[in-house]
């Protein structure tokens, strides 16, 4: 059922559901509207027969304003009416009563005499009203009555006024054929469910071409929807295509970028380093010989050479500590905790200052670029509290579980201003937050002025190794 819902539109889901909720509807609403026109009919016309009964019945029972009993004339009387006139051809019986529930008369002649207990049609009747209704009997009550084949008559009770006073000396039960009023609640009832029908049918168009109007809409706007769907799908593939390619292309910027200082750094001891070692053992060579001479010139000469020397041997050491810094170490086999150790020993051996280093970082898998990339920002951001900030006791934090790793690198220096660094260009920031980036972590850099600088870079470890 759901499925077969799910293929409709809206119209037509409206035609299929609530079809049988109006017809239920009208059905119910006729039949109330029947009864309810019936018992209208009946009491109708129960009120015309009882008018018509009280006009030939009161004027034979007025005795009984001045007595308790009705005198024979009288029963003779109400007996001829109802076997000579027209009355009797309206009326099936007929029965008197006393207020207190005792039968004046009554055609049939066993109920006449007795006193029964006062029901709720002859209580209306004594207290002044007219009640009508249509009563079912049995065979033996149509048999008794000489009328078998008229199981369902009308029941009226009717109050009788003494003349001329107004109160109410007795009551008259009565009970006249239902064909005829059954044939006008049948004639109103007809009409009543015509109307009831038409005018459900007219709300059921009425209803079906609003959410007909409705159904259109929503299908285009889905139609539409669809349309956009299908169009930001086929965008955020490209797009997704796009930061692969551009993820992809940072990565390998990054590993041609540690190729490249590696081969920087080869050249710089290869040649450079090379030639200023070989410059550097000349001029000792020089200076020790013309030492040795003993003479005032050769002395003299071995002076001036002396500071070339010291500066030959200066550009040496800083050219050695420049390759140094660039060549990468082989740190693959080693855990995150363990490079961040050793970039803080070796900026300790180079530098002399002292690092407080914490590590609460489990031992967890990386990828390669992850552990380059760990290395060069610890390495960065320690070498530039020793350069910008002169601080001899950095702090070095680094936490995180199997998702993410943090470093923070935390000095006591003078702190700077972060807006103006940047748009100067500083390649060590840059460099520092681009390689933060490219592995689709976050760069934060905290700096005030006499109060120090802090740096916080944040590294995923899930996405990147799972793409290597």
């Amino acid at each position: 059922m759901q499925r077969l819902l799910s293929r409709l539109s809206l119209a037509q889901r409206f035609l299929l559901v609530s079809f049988p909720i109006l017809l239920a509807g009208t059905l119910g609403i006729g039949w109330w509207i029947g009864e309810q026109v019936q018992d209208s009919v009946v009491r109708r016309m129960g009120g015309v027969t009882a008018l018509y009964v009280d006009s030939f019945v009161a004027p034979h029972v007025q005795t009984l304003a001045r007595a308790k009993d009705l005198a024979d004339v009288d029963r003779a009387e109400l007996g001829a009416l109802l076997a000579n006139t027209a009355l009797g051809k309206r009326i099936i019986s007929l029965k008197i009563w006393r207020p207190d529930g005792y039968v004046l008369y009554s055609s049939d002649p066993a109920a006449a005499g007795k006193k029964y207990p006062i029901g709720e049609g002859l209580a209306a009747a004594l207290s002044g009203d007219i009640y009508s209704e249509i009563s079912e009997r049995s065979a033996a009550e149509q048999a008794e009555h000489g009328q078998p084949h008229m199981p369902r008559v009308i029941e009226t009770y009717t109050p009788i006024h003494a003349d001329r006073q107004g109160r109410i000396i007795a009551a008259a039960e009565f009970y006249s054929d239902v064909e005829e009023v059954e044939r006008e609640a049948r004639a109103a009832q007809r009409r009543s469910w015509l109307i009831v029908a038409g005018a459900m049918a007219a709300m059921y168009v009425l209803l079906f071409a609003v959410v007909r109007g409705g159904s259109r809409t929503i299908v285009r706007q889905q139609h539409e929807l669809s349309d956009k769907l299908a169009q930001l799908t086929t965008l955020n593939e490209q797009n997704a295509h796009l930061h692969e390619r551009v993820s992809r292309a940072a990565e390998r910027a990054s590993a041609l970028n540690e190729t490249f200082l590696q081969r920087i750094s080869s050249d710089i001891h290869d040649g450079p380093g090379q030639d200023l070692g070989f410059a550097l053992m000349k001029l000792k060579s020089i200076g020790e010989s013309y030492s040795a001479g003993g003479n005032t010139q050769d002395a003299r000469f071995a002076e001036e050479v002396l500071p070339v020397r010291m500066a030959v041997e200066s550009a040496l050491g800083d050219l050695c500590a420049i390759s140094a810094d660039l060549q990468l170490p082989d740190i693959e086999p080693l855990s995150l905790h363990e490079i961040a150790g050793r970039v803080v020993r070796d900026y300790q051996a180079k530098t002399g200052a002292n690092v407080a280093f914490v590590s609460s970082l489990p031992d967890v898998p990386a990828s390669p670029r992850v552990k380059i990339t760990l290395y060069r920002l610890l390495q960065e951001a320690l070498a530039n509290t020793f350069r910008h900030a002169k601080c001899m006791n950095p702090h070095v934090q680094l936490k995180g579980d199997r998702d993410c790793v943090s470093i923070e690198v935390t000095d006591d220096g003078p702190g700077f201003d972060a807006d103006a660094a940047l748009k100067k260009g500083r390649l060590g920031l840059s460099g520092m937050r681009q390689r933060v980036e490219v592995l689709g972590g976050s760069f934060d850099l905290q700096t005030v002025l006499g109060k120090g600088t802090s740096v916080r870079m944040h590294l995923p470890l899930r996405e990147a190794y799972a793409r290597d």
